[in-house]
Order: structure tokens, then C-alpha cells, then sequence
């Protein structure tokens, strides 16, 4: 099992900037994939970025690239997202997932453990 917490959402203009950060605890962190996923209200969830265990093969969703960077901790069992030049349509709840395999993964049916998610509100 992997317990994932996250924190960091909130209320910002847009243009501004906010880091979210997800802590694990439980499993062996460094052997996980990790992903950033969003929901918004009335909406699929959606990928937003992801990261191999050892910290490379990152890759984002279209509509955040260039504004929003994964990174990971593996000493302190924590992945990152900040987020820059943050739009009203970046609202939704943010969600961090951990994978086992072989391949990281852009689709949330891959991923094994959810956090609680955390809220992001961009207001215009």
C-alpha cells in the first residue's frame, strides 16, 4: 500500500503560480511512477503530467506545457507540481497517483494509488 497526501491547492489570480506537493508514505517511494491528474466540476478527469521513478521520461498534457513543471524527491518521498502562469480553466481538483510497472503512464486506469486531491481555483 501507498498513502498519498497532497496539499499546496488554493485560491490564486490568473497569471499566478501555486506548487503542489504530494507525500507518500508507505511502500518503497523510488519504485514508483508518479502522475498529476485534474477533475473539474462536470468533467473526466485528466492527465496532466507524469514522471518515471528515477526522475526523467516527463511528459505533459498540451494544455499545460510550458507552464507547468513535475519534479520529484525520491529522499523525501515527495513529487511536485509547479504550476506558472496559472488560467481560470486550470480550475479543477488535483489528484497525485503512484504506479508499478514497467512504463509510466498518461492514463489513470495504470496508476494503483490515489490521494484525496486538492483544490485549485483560478479566478479571471
Amino acid at each position: 500500500q501507498v498513502q498519498l497526501v497532497e496539499s499546496g491547492g488554493g485560491l490564486v489570480q490568473a497569471g499566478g503560480s501555486l506548487r503542489l506537493s504530494c507525500a507518500a508514505s508507505g511502500r518503497i517511494f523510488s519504485n514508483y511512477h508518479m502522475g498529476w491528474f485534474r477533475q473539474a466540476p462536470g468533467k473526466e478527469r485528466e492527465f496532466v503530467a507524469r514522471i518515471a521513478w528515477s526522475g526523467g521520461n516527463r511528459n505533459y498534457a498540451d494544455s499545460v506545457k510550458g507552464r507547468f513543471t513535475i519534479s520529484r524527491d525520491n529522499a523525501k518521498n515527495t513529487v511536485y507540481l509547479q504550476m506558472n502562469s496559472l488560467k481560470p480553466e486550470d480550475t479543477a481538483l488535483y489528484y497525485c497517483a503512484a504506479r508499478l510497472g514497467f512504463y509510466v503512464s498518461e492514463f489513470s486506469r495504470d496508476y494503483n494509488y490515489w490521494g484525496q486531491g486538492t483544490q485549485v481555483t483560478v479566478s479571471s
